[in-house]
């Protein structure tokens, strides 16, 4: 069941961020994400209600619910849309690729979960990967300020992201099924975009174009419904840090989708960047350090020579 659950994850979160980029235009950023998670909130109550998935709740955990909401469903995705209007969708896919190492800082400074001694070098390759895949455009669009504005909201979405996570990780420890906590946690996210896209007085007019409505519907069921629900089941099975080992993979996806759709070209260094950003998140993950590695490699490269010396 769990692979099954990778597997989906990957295809319907590594095509979502070519969708987020066709819904610029017309439509507001704040509008089309209210109108995404209205009709996924909706598809969920409705479902949850007929098929008796609902739970019953308190007061105290709504407040945790309007919470995860904002993170997962509000601001991150406010972030995300602004980040693909300065580059490409699939670099934002990249930059969320480093949800383990957010989710790894978080869970040990909330919830003392202790990081392997191997992180800190995953982070280092990781980062480094972030920098030869901006790197390159940077110094090619003279330190556009646009890009910067692109990779610091890719970044800040991700953060979001991660501090969701640990919110669902606390609903899950007071027993609170992620079908229910997702379903309300839309609902709030919903209220809280109406809310600022009334204070800006944006119009709730949608863009009538086939491109921008399929795009919107793939976003709201498949991504959203689909997506969030198979996604903190995931959470509450494995962990932060282990479920978010999906997002590794994701944007090879996003990023030969960019390449087809928005003429996203590939150098060496983006191509090692992503094979950096991806093997730094691996070595975070390994049960087994690094450093243990290297050590039982020198030492067999020193007993060996040892015994070659002894034999002359």
């Amino acid at each position: 069941m769990t692979a099954v659950l990778y597997g989906l994850m990957i295809f319907v979160w590594g095509f979502s961020w070519i969708a987020i980029k066709w819904q610029e235009g017309e439509t507001p950023t704040e509008v089309s994400i209210f109108y995404r998670f209205t009709i996924a909130a909706t598809l969920m109550l409705v479902s949850g209600v007929v098929f008796k998935k609902l739970q019953n709740t308190t007061k105290r955990q709504h407040l945790f619910f309007a919470l995860q909401g904002l993170c997962l469903f509000c601001c991150n995705f406010l972030a995300f849309y602004g980040s693909t209007h300065y580059i490409a969708s699939g670099l934002t896919a990249v930059v969320m690729a480093t949800a383990p190492v957010f989710n790894a800082l978080h869970g040990k400074l909330i919830y003392g979960t202790p990081i392997k001694a191997n992180f800190w070098l995953g982070v280092v390759v990781g980062l480094s990967g972030i920098v030869l895949l901006f790197g390159a455009d940077l110094i090619k669009a003279n330190w556009s300020i646009e890009l910067l504005y692109g990779l610091l909201l890719s970044l800040l979405g991700t953060w979001c992201f991660s501090m969701g996570n640990m919110i669902s990780l606390y609903n899950s420890r007071n027993n609170i099924q992620p079908y229910t906590a997702t379903s309300y946690a839309m609902v709030y996210a919903c209220i809280a975009l109406f809310f600022i896209i009334s204070f800006k007085g944006l119009s709730f007019d949608l863009d009538t174009s086939s491109r921008y409505l399929m795009s919107l519907m793939y976003l709201a069921i498949p991504a959203s419904v689909l997506g969030f629900t198979a996604y903190l089941m995931l959470v509450d099975k494995l962990g932060a840090n282990q479920a978010a080992y999906l997002l590794l993979i994701t944007p090879i996806i996003a990023l030969a989708t960019s390449s087809f759709f928005e003429g996203y070209s590939w150098t060496v260094y983006s191509t090692s960047g992503l094979f950096l950003v991806i093997l730094g998140n691996i070595i975070t993950q390994i049960n087994v350090p690094v450093s243990s590695y290297l050590y039982c490699y020198v030492g067999k490269r020193v007993k060996r020579q040892r015994i070659n010396q002894s034999l002359r």
